[in-house]
């Protein structure tokens, strides 16, 4: 539809086979070495239902669950809250939450924020979930001890019993004061990394908490674990949207992933997405040591909003985009336009119709709009938006960027471009060690 210059054809895709194959062992065997752990997840169902039975316990006279964390440690609890209980859920009546406490993630140090959120909070009923797998995490350990400190202040001893520690089994900071202080615990296990996290504790405690079904979230990542089992890309939509994504960087110069779903409940979604991609795949060296900088980078958008703000841009700017679309086909709740007018005017077309059926055909419309401006598009579809499809969604692209990873011969499991900003910081707030950094500053 796009043109050879611009599109892929099926045989360029599937030319790829022999690379798949090759990449498809490469993460089974790190797999069966325990090396990474992420696909493992989905069968973790017991845990899950434990999980579930501690946060029923924990979760009695508590009116606001706040979760302390940020990057991997926040961004996938925050898109299953506002994906299953819809972005507006803070905002309900307790009824309407069926009496299930608020869930809040501060996820930035700006201090106005922070400090106005534990303004509206009240101690004696808040539940802090404070979550770093390392247990030094320099932002979220400063909001810890604020936070602590707001508890002591207010609830004395008590204040331990509002504390839940989500964090490396055995190791770290947080873990040490978690021992000393007789915090409740969950551990994150080791080949885990932080922005494959969300099916472990770290997504599905404070999910569990406001009552979503963690255990049905995991039953719709392992079906989508055994829909992508084959190295076959014809059988496996994981690794042949990798191998499209991947080839229309590297081949057709299309280095930015647009993530635009047509529904408010999956923006935070994309927003876990532009982590778990950049993160993944932005790499100065491959596997062999070489100097490759690689690395496409990940946009996120809004259907139908951004049609009205970056849709001029990807319809007539650059050829260097590939937009993905998630449509839902079906809404949980619709609203019917009415007519309201005794005349005619230019909007009784849209008499009758529903907002669904608007946004549904405006998301088609623009994917069809851009293919004919020569744009590339894959669109996901979803039934509906319910843990088991969110379940899929959120497997289908760990295992993608993992498979992706291997395209590009890089380690999709590190990050170590973070490292130096983190060192510089360290140095300039007076951390023991670091003090060369700080020297190096004012060279």
């Amino acid at each position: 539809v796009i043109g050879k210059e611009q599109g892929l054809s099926e045989e360029e895709i599937f030319s790829y086979q022999f690379q798949a194959d090759t990449a498809h062992q490469a993460l089974k065997d790190l797999k069966e070495t325990g090396e990474i752990g992420f696909m493992d997840l989905p069968e973790k169902v017991e845990e899950a239902r434990a999980i579930t039975e501690k946060a029923g316990e924990l979760r009695h006279g508590v009116e606001a669950c706040l979760v302390l964390g940020i990057g991997g440690s926040s961004l996938g609890g925050r898109a299953l809250r506002d994906a299953i209980k819809t972005p507006l859920y803070n905002e309900l009546p307790g009824e309407k939450r069926d009496g299930l406490p608020r869930l809040y993630f501060a996820e930035n140090i700006d201090p106005e924020t922070f400090a106005q959120l534990l303004g509206v909070l009240n101690p004696a009923r808040t539940l802090v979930v404070v979550i770093s797998k390392s247990g030094g995490t320099a932002e979220t350990m400063s909001q810890f001890l604020i936070t602590m400190d707001w508890l002591k202040g207010n609830l004395g001893n008590s204040y331990s019993n509002h504390i839940v520690a989500i964090t490396d089994p055995a190791k770290g900071a947080l873990r040490e004061i978690a021992v000393k202080e007789g915090f409740e615990t969950f551990s994150i296990p080791p080949n885990v990394g932080g922005r494959f996290s969300v099916l472990t504790p770290v997504g599905l405690f404070p999910a569990a908490m406001i009552g979503i079904d963690i255990v049905a979230l995991l039953k719709g990542a392992a079906a989508m674990a055994k829909r992508c089992a084959s190295p076959e890309l014809k059988e496996n939509p994981a690794y042949l949207n990798a191998v499209i994504h991947y080839l229309y960087d590297v081949k057709k110069k299309k280095p930015l992933s647009v993530l635009m779903p047509y529904a408010d409940s999956l923006l935070s979604l994309a927003d876990w997405y532009r982590q778990l991609y950049a993160e993944s795949l932005g790499k100065r060296v491959n596997q062999k040591g070489e100097e490759v900088f690689s690395g496409p980078t990940p946009i996120r958008a809004l259907g139908a909003t951004d049609q009205h703000s970056q849709l001029q841009l990807y319809m007539e700017g650059p050829f260097d985009k590939i937009v993905t679309f998630i449509r839902v086909e079906a809404c949980r709740k619709d609203v019917t336009i009415p007519y309201p007018l005794s005349y005619e005017t230019p909007l009784d077309y849209l008499q009758n119709h529903t907002l669904g059926q608007l946004i549904g055909f405006e998301q088609f419309a623009t994917a069809h709009a851009l293919r004919h401006n020569q744009r590339p598009t894959v669109v996901l579809s979803i039934d509906k938006i319910d843990e088991f499809s969110l379940g899929q969604l959120l497997y289908f692209y760990e295992l993608q960027v993992a498979f992706q990873g291997q395209l590009y011969g890089i380690n999709p499991f590190n990050q170590p471009g973070v490292e130096l900003g983190k060192k510089l910081t360290y140095g300039l707030m007076g951390r023991k060690g670091y003090e060369q950094y700080v020297k190096d500053l004012e060279k």
